[in-house]
């Protein structure tokens, strides 16, 4: 029961600091479930980025069920989506009946443009980290590149398209280099 409560409690701690959608919660959960709880690898945090993207749903909430499940089973999964969702339930309740009396303020909107860049960075830094990770020799690199170049040219392509095509890069990639050996 103590996991639990310690699964809730980290993930709803996130959770109230997410500004700017799912995206911006991964420097968090970087930090927190790799560095300080200790709780996944930097690969596996990759790993479940990559799934959470493909899977229906926000990529934090998707991470977040995946972690902890890892660590408590199904009702681990279930605690530690309800902590990261719970306080965005809360505080989206409260401002939904506010920002409609508010948005048109100054001071408001020039808020939200400074988080909005602020966001930005966060995001930059979690996407540098995970890079430093995953591009760990020339074939990762071509990977990357291709993928990079692939999701700027073909925008409309979904990322599932990317995720598959790349994982199956890498399967055949590791398989070649085992044959050389």
């Amino acid at each position: 029961m103590k996991e639990l409560w310690n699964l809730f409690i980290t993930f709803a701690k996130m959770g109230i600091m997410t500004f700017g959608g799912g995206m911006a919660m991964l420097p968090i959960l970087q930090r927190e479930v790799v560095e300080n709880k200790h709780w996944a690898t930097e690969e596996e945090l990759t790993d479940y980025f990559a799934i959470g993207q493909c899977t229906p749903g926000i990529i934090a909430v998707n991470t977040a069920t995946f972690i902890g499940q890892k660590r408590k089973g199904a009702a681990g999964g279930i605690v530690a989506t309800a902590g990261v969702v719970f306080p965005s339930l809360v505080i989206i309740t409260i401002l939904a009946g506010l920002i409609n009396n508010f948005d048109t303020l100054p001071v408001v909107q020039n808020a939200f443009a400074g988080i909005q860049v602020c966001v930005c960075v966060l995001i930059f830094n979690a996407a540098v980290k995970l890079l430093k990770k995953a591009v760990i020799d020339k074939p990762t690199l071509v990977i990357f590149l291709l993928v990079m170049v692939g999701s700027l040219w073909i925008s409309w392509l979904s990322p599932v398209v990317f995720v598959v095509l790349a994982a199956t890069a890498g399967i055949v990639i590791k398989q070649l280099e085992g044959k050389k050996r």
